[in-house]
């Protein structure tokens, strides 16, 4: 914050200096205490700064599409500052379940399980983009930061804590060092490999608009081995579409939106559609960082795991519950917003883990949510990235049998957050307008001023 003391001509008075001074003193005592406020969706990147927990703060890895936070916090703030905890009821949760026993797979960037939020929640998984681990366990943190909103530790006063606090994480690395992915059968080698390693749950905080009968066929795989699998809707800001990401709209799969902070309004840059199933909070969220550190995030990115948390939170209180059970518990339960019943902008509305744990839903025996339709034939697409000719990718017993043709372009497939790069366009569109005005203003001056004959 900065300003401009005007000086008295004649000398200031002493009094007034100390007053002066003395209000800009606690002005910035109380900005610093107070913390920034939450970025907005297309803010730039920055670099995280230290914590109590953090010697030294990590610089970002490649392009981030998340603003961590600028200002010293303390590690207490983070606590305090978990307003999506009180939104939820999470204490209330707690009583009937805390998530034990059950695996969540982060298909992501990474988790770093070093960070002390995660210490002890982190099973051995795979990475798919790096497989010798040279780049770390997250280069760009946004996998560790869904990671704690699902299973950070709850057994002290301090850092980020999980919607489900005893579950355990598995990480599957697929997105590259920029946050990316290009091509979604390392998505779908991904889910598999989760299924295979005993996930019980899976959260997928990325997607684009392209469909994946390969990626469509291992969720499938997934779906038929009793696993539930959220993904979140998209972020406006990083789409060239307004319809809501694959793999969310994939049938069966938990699609989820983005709420603003306390309260039941959507959050303006989440994506949403008919194929939307739930909402969570997305905005002013504190997440653990790569490194021991924090941000303060916001994306639908975030939305989701807080309902992967619930689907965990549920299967460890009915561990013999079917996943499409616990499918239709989520969405029978959820808090109605918008119009009465189902929508395009809330689906059934916000997700409610103390109903979801508590309410007497009778038995369905399936996903309400699945077509049950066989993937690559109907309604999907070639896989993102591969011309049309591709398109029997995922087909067969073994969808990976097949060589992926070379990518000449890049597919722009990726978690839900990135800045907004129409900002300078929007930029020189308004410099523009601005000397139109500014000119034809002068011409009407000129006209009014012209002597008359």
């Amino acid at each position: 914050m900065a300003g401009n003391v005007s000086r008295d001509r004649h000398g200031a008075n002493a009094s007034r200096r100390l007053v002066g001074r003395t209000l800009l003193g606690v002005a910035a005592t109380a900005a610093t205490v107070a913390g920034p406020l939450a970025p907005p969706a297309h803010a730039a990147p920055a670099h995280a700064a230290a914590t109590a927990r953090q010697v030294n703060a990590l610089p970002a890895a490649g392009r981030h599409w998340l603003a961590p936070v600028d200002t010293p916090i303390r590690v207490d703030q983070v606590r305090e500052e978990q307003w999506q905890l009180d939104e939820l009821r999470a204490k209330t949760a707690w009583r009937s379940s805390t998530g034990r026993g059950v695996i969540v797979a982060v298909i992501d960037s990474g988790v770093d399980g070093s960070h002390p939020d995660l210490a002890g929640q982190v099973l051995p998984g795979i990475d798919l983009v790096s497989p010798d681990g040279a780049e770390g366990p997250d280069p760009v943190g946004h996998g560790t930061t869904v990671a704690g909103l699902i299973a950070g530790r709850n057994d002290d006063d301090r850092g980020v804590v999980g919607l489900a606090p005893d579950a355990r994480i598995l990480p599957v690395r697929v997105l590259d060092d920029e946050n990316r992915y290009d091509d979604a059968m390392i998505v779908a080698k991904g889910v598999r490999w989760a299924v295979d390693n005993g996930a019980r749950v899976i959260n997928l905080s990325l997607g684009g608009s392209g469909d994946s009968p390969a990626l469509a066929a291992a969720l499938d795989y997934a779906f038929a081995r009793d696993v539930v699998v959220v993904a979140c809707t998209g972020n406006l800001a990083t789409s060239t579409s307004s319809k809501v990401w694959y793999p969310a709209r994939e049938p069966g799969v938990l699609a989820v939106a983005g709420l603003e902070r306390s309260s039941p309004n959507l959050w303006s840059g989440s994506i949403t559609g008919h194929e939307t199933t739930l909402a969570a909070p997305a905005t002013a969220l504190f997440g653990a960082r790569s490194g021991g550190a924090y941000w303060r995030v916001q994306g639908t990115s975030f939305a989701s795991p807080l309902v992967a948390a619930t689907a965990a939170l549920v299967r460890a209180r009915f561990p013999q519950m079917s996943a499409g059970d616990v499918v239709n518990r989520l969405i029978t339960t959820a808090k109605d917003l918008g119009p009465t019943g189902r929508d395009d902008r809330f689906g059934y509305g916000m997700v409610d883990p103390v109903a979801a744990l508590t309410a007497d839903v009778p038995a369905v025996g399936r996903n309400p949510l699945d077509d049950n339709d066989s993937p690559g034939v109907v309604g999907f697409g070639s896989a993102p990235g591969p011309g049309q000719d591709d398109r029997a990718a995922g087909r067969g017993a073994d969808p990976f049998s097949f060589t992926a043709p070379k990518q000449q372009t890049r597919w722009t497939a990726h978690p839900a957050g990135q800045p907004d790069d129409s900002a300078p366009e929007r930029l020189w569109t308004g410099l523009a307008l601005f000397v139109a005005l500014v000119t034809g203003a002068a011409m009407v001056v000129r006209r009014f001023r012209r002597p008359r004959r």
